[in-house]
């Protein structure tokens, strides 16, 4: 599941694939860009932004892509056949002489003017793998609205820019606290912030992520995917639910024991 970590190595393959060649092809496969040709064009550079790709062309343009859910970008020698999937899930291909990406079930796509990429980005908070990262910054953002449950704010790409699912669900368990727990009531905001950016930093050259420092088997996370197993800390049975309104509900794992507090509607836990 693409979290910030993944858009942070997607970026570095993508920028050692293309940035400072030319295109020989250019192929982007959603109706709003299908006639749309940057062949001809130096890449100058791929960029993440949080869970945002921002690939610069010369000439003042940048492709903006996002992976959400499965999307994802492959890069490819120059004569090698795609298979990252079915060709009907191609939605870019940006090939070099040597080289060739090819972006895969992209949800989002989109060509803007550089001087533009505020429109898309400038809303996210400091990006926990950026050279923008403020912890400060991020602390006060999370803690403006402290009724919120925990949860919820370390998904809102406004207050920190980079925690997906996985990260949401292992942080809580690792800083032992209730997803619901109402974010102004985390006992350590600091630690919150401080936890957060050790995650990714560890994890953004891996393949695979692990929060447990064990990558045996299925250990190399505390709770995420977990649901029914025993705890790895406790062996009280890992708990799963969707946290958040019901448009934007995400899958939520946790541990009832290590993490006491509150669940709403659940009597178990006094929510």
């Amino acid at each position: 599941m693409p979290e910030g970590d993944t858009v942070w190595r997607t970026a570095r393959r993508l920028r050692e694939a293309l940035a400072g060649e030319r295109l020989v092809r250019s192929d982007l496969r959603v109706p709003k860009l299908a006639t749309t040709d940057l062949t001809g064009r130096r890449v100058l550079g791929v960029l993440p932004r949080g869970k945002h790709l921002l690939t610069r062309f010369e000439g003042g343009l940048t492709l903006h892509s996002h992976l959400r859910m499965d999307g994802a970008w492959r890069v490819y020698g120059a004569e090698e056949r795609p298979r990252g999937g079915p060709a009907h899930q191609i939605r870019a291909i940006l090939a070099t002489p040597a080289k060739q990406a090819v972006g895969y079930r992209l949800p989002v796509l989109a060509l803007l003017r550089t001087a533009d990429e505020d429109e898309v980005v400038g809303h996210l908070g400091p990006d926990l793998l950026g050279p923008d990262w403020d912890a400060a910054e991020a602390r006060r953002r999370l803690l403006s609205d402290p009724a919120r449950p925990l949860g919820e704010a370390l998904l809102d790409q406004r207050n920190l820019a980079g925690i997906g699912n996985v990260y949401k669900s292992e942080l809580c368990f690792m800083l032992r606290v209730s997803p619901w727990l109402p974010t102004g009531d985390t006992p350590s905001p600091e630690r919150v912030t401080t936890l957060a950016k050790r995650l990714l930093e560890v994890n953004k050259d891996r393949v695979s992520r692990v929060t447990t420092a064990d990558p045996r088997g299925d250990r190399p996370l505390w709770v995420y995917g977990r649901a029914g197993k025993p705890c790895l800390r406790c062996g009280t049975p890992v708990r799963h639910r969707l946290q958040g309104e019901a448009s934007q509900a995400r899958d939520t794992y946790w541990c009832p024991r290590c993490q006491p507090g509150p669940v709403p509607g659940d009597a178990a836990t006094g929510g």
